[in-house]
């Protein structure tokens, strides 16, 4: 008897044990108290392994990895001692290391597995800078939304996106990864990315089909110095407030659940370790319940930043400043126990930083069905999908900028014209494909050449002319450019000189911008500039095709060639937008999300600048805001871009001429499409304030509208103005509105438009 009740006694404190240790499972529970009964049962080590974060580090379908820090990863990985890893990807093998931290581990919390998914998955659309120069808040929601279908029918539920940094300076490569040089567009863009990646409410985190999004770089990243990745930056409060941080809060209040920290310092400390960024704006007055990831090794380089002197004092300062997960330092798991028994960090702070990881953990539904991303009948079906590949194709249409279109060579015919086309760019399968593209296959775009081909009316003669790059090209190299060999040039002409029409696709490889890219020349690379201007020697009728991940500095080409199209790195369906455009089946509508300059001596270069004490040159002396060797306006200004149509504005009027600070500003405007063909023109609404205790910019964008119209038809065009857009933040970040006077200019383009005025009482 005796042993029988012993043996039944310890089966009741077994069942009770394992009741308490599942007691965070029932999902009648609310998820901050289903919180709270998984962290009553979390040793410390627990605790401060879900603040920890591993790359892919051996083929989880494989054996298990012996030796060196791959077997200690997987050691961690056992004990529970990892909340996430990030670069695993497949249904198999997310399905394989999930099962490790579920079925393996003492408390079995699932990993969150995190991607870069930066402007799509395997289906790849325009990078996101040219998306931004749609200035479609729809068709950019719809090109996340895509990009988080394939994703997460891959395993994927967490993005590294997306990069909200604003950025004036074209040198920086990362400006391809971000919405361009205005916090208004970008916060719109912001918004409509995040809403894409995971759906319209935090509810919508529980389907299959979205994944959480990630708002980076917190904060100031795209300012770095001389745009010089990975640099120091250096800019006031007036800056801070109401250039960098609008579109982090933009995409806070759409719903982000998570934050990435820069790699950058800013006002001497390094982002990473910042508590006036991460604890006092976005834990703080922002109310954010998300949690920070660092970026990539970005605790362990404040030692480096001089910011700490080890890896411990690094992992004090970063988890004290609001840093909730390490990515790739190994230091909060090394260094973080004995920190908290030491007394030197708070276990609130851990308590917190876990609480909010595990928050979105819960919100994902990864507790409730921890392979709910594993369907490899899914994987199969949506990866790669038609919808998906006719989604990118619509997307790279709308990207498409016209910069010129001299002697109407745009749009081709389509029947009884030869057409030279020109530049190892135009037959490159890969380079569209742009530089964040590290679940895509290479080999996969649509070429220009194969797009074209597809017109069948004309003759179309291809030779490439020069190669563009010499040897490997690859994500973490180094690019090695042609800049010798001239042999193709003489085939290139003889085609040109009987062709009626040249096409010529020039510009940057996709891996010449984004991380690590930074340029001190915007030019033609390699050999290009020779061979663009062979051509023109003998055939000047020439529609010169971009492809580039940034603004470019052509001033040669800008003043000589008749027909320039930006077309960036538009992705898998590059070709066949290219084409539809080049042909007339789709009348191209996107404006510049940034300005281009003349030459990179105009770096950093921007619309929404403020006036100086001396603007002009009223006198007719050289004592004045100039360059003296070229102008200082830029080449093609943010918001520009033309149509095979013509728009014409007129009447703009507001309904008042003073208005109270509660009442709204009603802007309206005639909008004609003048020309021969259908078309959208987006129209752009701008203000100035002209006197404040602030000096404001000389023009702020606030308002924008994509306006479709037939041929000859007119439309009234209204906007309307609250203190959301009158107002600016002061030093300290109170949002302000003024009383005194405003301009209101309304048109096409930065650099153009209706104006009037009102007074704000």
């Amino acid at each position: 008897m005796k042993i029988k009740s012993i043996t039944l006694f310890m089966l009741f404190a077994i069942t009770t044990m394992n009741a308490q240790t599942k007691s965070h499972l029932d999902k009648t529970k609310t998820t901050e108290e289903r919180i709270d009964l998984l962290m009553k049962q979390m040793t410390l080590e627990e605790k401060v392994g879900q603040m920890n974060q591993y790359n892919g580090f051996w083929e989880v379908t494989g054996p298990a990895p012996k030796g060196g820090t791959a077997e200690l990863k997987y050691e961690h990985l056992k004990k529970g001692w990892v909340g996430s890893m990030l670069t695993v990807r497949g249904v198999e093998q997310v399905r394989a290391v999930q099962k490790i931290a579920v079925e393996q581990t003492r408390l079995g919390i699932p990993l969150i597995i995190g991607f870069d998914v930066i402007h799509g998955y395997k289906t790849l659309s325009p990078i996101p800078l040219a998306e931004a120069a749609s200035w479609d808040l729809e068709a950019i929601k719809k090109s996340a939304q895509v990009a988080a279908s394939e994703a997460s029918a891959s395993g994927i539920n967490w993005t590294f996106g997306p990069m909200v940094d604003i950025s004036r300076d074209a040198r920086w490569g990362r400006v391809m990864e971000g919405a361009g040089e205005d916090p208004f567009l970008g916060s719109k863009i912001a918004e409509a990315r995040v809403k894409g990646f995971q759906g319209d409410k935090r509810e919508d985190l529980l389907k299959d089909n979205t994944i959480a999004a990630c708002a980076k770089h917190f904060a100031a990243y795209g300012f770095a110095e001389s745009g010089k990745e990975y640099n120091t930056v250096d800019i006031g409060n007036a800056t801070l407030y109401n250039t960098v941080l609008p579109p982090f809060k933009a995409a806070k209040d759409a719903g982000v659940r998570t934050f990435m920290n820069s790699f950058n310092i800013l006002n001497g400390i390094p982002a990473t370790g910042n508590s006036f960024l991460q604890r006092d704006i976005l834990k703080g007055k922002w109310n954010f319940d998300g949690f920070v990831i660092s970026d990539w090794a970005s605790i362990r380089e404040m030692i480096n930043h001089g910011f700490a002197q080890d890896g411990k004092e690094a992992s004090q300062k970063a988890v004290d400043a609001g840093s909730d997960m390490d990515m790739e330092s190994y230091l909060y798991v090394n260094e973080l126990v004995s920190l908290v028994n030491e007394g030197k960090v708070d276990i609130k702070k851990v308590d917190d930083a876990v609480r909010r990881i595990l928050r979105v953990k819960f919100e994902l539904g990864l507790f409730d069905d921890p392979f709910k991303y594993c369907d490899k009948k899914r994987e199969k079906e949506v990866i790669g999908s038609k919808a998906n590949n006719d989604a990118v194709l619509d997307m790279a249409r709308k990207s498409i900028v016209l910069l010129k279109n001299e002697r109407k060579l745009l749009p081709l015919k389509k029947s009884g014209q030869k057409i030279a086309l020109i530049g190892s760019l135009a037959n490159d399968k890969t380079s569209p494909l742009g530089s964040w593209r590290i679940a895509s296959d290479d080999n996969t775009a649509v070429s220009v050449l194969e797009g074209m081909q597809q017109y069948k009316g004309n003759q179309l003669v291809f030779e490439k002319g020069a190669d563009l790059t010499v040897g490997k090209t690859t994500f973490v190299d180094e690019l090695v450019f042609n800049t010798t060999d001239k042999s193709g040039f003489e085939a290139a002409k003889n085609i040109a000189k009987t062709a009626d029409v040249v096409v010529m696709v020039l510009g940057e490889h996709g891996f010449q911008s984004g991380e690590g890219r930074s340029r001190t020349s915007l030019d033609l690379p390699g050999v290009q500039q020779e061979l663009l201007e062979e051509i023109y020697k003998v055939n000047p009728n020439i529609v010169l095709v971009l492809n580039n991940g940034r603004p470019l500095a052509l001033p040669w080409a800008s003043e000589k060639i008749p027909a320039i199209v930006e077309a960036w790195h538009l992705g898998t369906q590059s070709g066949n937008a290219i084409a539809q455009v080049l042909y007339g089946d789709y009348n191209p509508s996107g404006k510049l999300p940034m300005s281009f300059p003349r030459n990179i001596g105009q770096c950093p270069i921007y619309y929404n600048f403020h006036n100086t004490g001396r603007p002009t040159n009223a006198d007719k002396n050289v004592f004045w805001s100039h360059y003296t060797d070229v102008e200082k306006t830029p080449q093609f200004p943010f918001g520009f871009g033309l149509s095979y149509t013509s728009f014409e504005y007129k009447n703009l009027s507001l309904d008042k001429s003073s208005y109270k600070k509660e009442e709204k500003v009603k802007v309206s405007v005639e909008l004609t499409n003048s020309g021969d063909f259908d078309g959208k023109e987006v129209v752009q609404l701008y203000i100035r304030d002209v006197a404040a205790s602030l000096s404001r910019p000389v023009k702020e964008l606030k308002g924008f509208e994509l306006v479709e119209l037939k041929k000859g038809e007119t439309k009234l065009v209204t906007f309307t103005l609250s203190n959301d857009e009158l107002g600016f933040y002061d030093n300290d970040g109170n949002y302000l509105v003024e009383p005194g006077t405003f301009k209101v200019m309304v048109g096409g383009n930065s650099d153009i438009g209706l104006e009037s005025i009102f007074e704000l009482k």
